[in-house]
């Protein structure tokens, strides 16, 4: 059973992000506030859940939460910052975009830096702890994976629809066969390297 708040405060906000990992898109970030005595049983971090689970409890989120915000940070983005400080920064962007602001934050994983002067607990794992971090890994997730699905319409032979832009074997081949787009997160190693024989 997921935990409501970790604060005991009213306006605790949870956060997470999804396509930390990927080769090719945003990284997005969402940014939730429950309601006081919010309750379900379904919502969980959305990577147990099913891809029609979560668009199932994408407006069920939407509808029933105080207040979220999602945001994209884009591939220039991420290869001018790194990955781990556009995550950060997209996280504070869907704070900065939540109608109120938070008493306390609660961030999936270990790394966050501080928003303004609220206080904040990063906690590992934390999307299958609580569930307003919960309710963002699935906001996340659902608007990348919509992201991907339309960029996918412009570049096909990545298969963007099926892989989100993760490092599958098809998604390096058709890197090999094509080369990269503006999609393309330029500071990671989109091809492994070959391991050279000295002669």
């Amino acid at each position: 059973m997921l935990l409501n708040t970790h604060s005991n405060l009213i306006l605790e906000a949870g956060t997470d992000e999804a396509g930390r990992g990927c080769l090719a898109g945003p990284v997005t970030a969402a940014a939730v506030i429950l309601k006081e005595g919010f309750h379900s049983g379904l919502i969980n971090d959305s990577k147990q859940l099913s891809q029609k689970k979560r668009e199932l409890l994408r407006p069920i989120i939407e509808q029933q939460v105080h207040a979220y915000a999602v945001v994209h940070i884009e591939p220039q983005e991420i290869d001018r910052i790194n990955i781990l400080n556009a995550s950060i920064l997209g996280m504070h962007y869907a704070i900065d975009k939540l109608i109120c602001q938070p008493e306390f934050i609660i961030v999936d994983g270990n790394r966050f830096k501080k928003y303004l002067e609220i206080p904040h607990e990063c906690i590992i794992k934390g999307d299958g702890k609580y569930l307003s971090i919960a309710a963002a890994s699935i906001l996340a997730k659902t608007y990348r994976d919509e992201y991907m699905n339309k960029i996918h319409e412009e570049y096909p032979m990545y298969q963007w629809r099926k892989n989100k832009g993760y490092p599958t074997k098809e998604h390096r081949d058709a890197i090999r066969k094509y080369g990269i787009t503006k999609f393309h997160r330029k500071s990671f190693r989109l091809l492994p390297q070959q391991l050279k024989l000295d002669l």
